[in-house]
């Protein structure tokens, strides 16, 4: 009885091992072929209240799950032509989800821009994403004109480069978020706030953390240092605003923040505690900040990307049916909303090659650079199966010399 236990889970093992390696080495052109079928989930967990549920675990769990799928689409109606007025009307239900009652309220309403600029700078790179997918109305562009305008006010009559997101507390990444909206608003609209953005870049290149020269994570109440899950953030916008300083930037967040299993959330060398923005850690490496690092990798052509999203795909217990596909079992939205957005990221600015080569429609090609971080999880993979095998064959041994004697 003991010995076809064994073998059974020696052969479960196997199995395991033999479907995680296919995800890792075998090829595959299209790693957001599943985005639309995570769409369709996180659309019908949103029905059924699953962004009201968010906001009870995050300070923006309500705002940030319907934003993300919003923007999401936007990626998916760009890439795929075919798609986008689907991607407008969902895109559309996204902002008026977000203008909701339920999605102003963890937000001041006095702050400038209006509701800070947290929720001013992603609800208008929203309605910019809204006017890039080309079914846009006069209404949609005055609107997006209007916000813009209010946002290019906030920064040039402010005294740092970093406005607040709630009465007195500031966090450089949504001021990064907001200055891209402009820059998407140059792109899509006219060309009208480019010297804000330059004069930003200017003022914020003078307030980096020492310690690693980039962005801090918090400017108010007090200035701390770069953390993981606000650079993962940054890196993904900063291309859209000046491809020049985020090449720089980019390079010194993977030397410092990157490792071989993922993102950490201090920088190499240094420790701390978890905390609402990075989650739980895990040996030092942020869930959150690894997930949107894979999107900031792909915005900046970086084979990391792929790296990152098989790592995904092997340990997020992925289950894709004919129509939907989640992740952990679909047990947190939020979660499968930013792993949707980070691996249908592309830029909506910048058409300059950031860190590597270029595929096709602007996408990274995600299957280069060096294959030798497999072997660990190949390692990982196998070694439960090959141990199981070898005490069966043993075993097997020790009985035939038993018989022999």
């Amino acid at each position: 009885m003991l010995r076809k236990l064994v073998i059974g889970v020696a052969v479960i093992a196997t199995l395991m091992a033999g479907l995680g390696t296919a995800r890792l080495v075998l090829p595959w052109t299209d790693p957001a072929r599943g985005v639309v079928k995570q769409l369709a989930f996180l659309r019908a967990e949103l029905e059924g209240g699953a962004d009201v549920a968010a906001q009870k675990q995050f300070p923006e769990g309500y705002f940030f799950l319907n934003v993300l799928y919003g923007l999401t689409w936007v990626q998916v109606g760009i890439d795929d032509p075919e798609r986008s007025a689907d991607a407008t009307a969902e895109v559309r239900w996204a902002l008026e989800r977000i203008a909701s009652t339920d999605g102003t309220a963890p937000f001041d309403e006095s702050l400038q821009p209006q509701y800070g600029v947290f929720y001013a700078g992603w609800t208008n790179w929203l309605r910019g994403g809204l006017i890039a997918l080309g079914h846009s109305d006069a209404a949609d562009r005055d609107r997006f004109t209007s916000e813009s305008v209010e946002i290019a006010t906030a920064f040039r009559t402010a005294e740092t480069p970093f406005l607040a997101a709630y009465p007195g507390q500031a966090w450089p990444v949504d001021s990064v978020v907001a200055i891209a909206s402009l820059r998407l608003y140059d792109a899509l609209v006219a060309p009208r706030f480019e010297q804000i953005a330059q004069n930003w870049v200017t003022t914020a290149t003078t307030k980096l953390d020492p310690a690693t020269r980039l962005l801090p994570h918090q400017a108010v109440p007090q200035v701390s240092g770069a953390r993981g899950s606000s650079q993962a953030m940054i890196q993904r916008f900063l291309i859209d605003v000046d491809p020049a300083f985020a090449r720089t930037q980019y390079e010194i967040f993977k030397d410092k923040f990157v490792t071989g299993l993922g993102v950490r959330e201090y920088p190499k060398g240094t420790t701390g505690q978890g905390d609402v923005d990075s989650g739980p850690l895990v040996f030092g490496r942020s869930l959150s900040a690894t997930v949107v690092a894979m999107g900031a990798a792909r915005v900046h052509h970086d084979p990391l990307a792929d790296r990152l999203a098989r790592e995904g795909e092997l340990v997020g217990l992925p289950f894709s049916g004919l129509k939907t596909k989640r992740y952990l079992f679909g047990a947190m939205p939020i979660g499968d909303a930013f792993l949707a957005w980070s691996t249908s990221a592309r830029p909506l600015v910048s058409t300059e090659e950031a860190a590597g080569g270029q595929g096709s429609r602007g996408q990274p090609e995600l299957d280069g650079g060096s294959g030798w971080w497999r072997l660990p999880w190949l390692v990982l993979l196998w070694l439960p199966a090959l141990i199981l095998w070898g005490a069966l064959r043993l075993r097997h041994r020790g009985r035939r010399r038993k018989r022999a004697h």
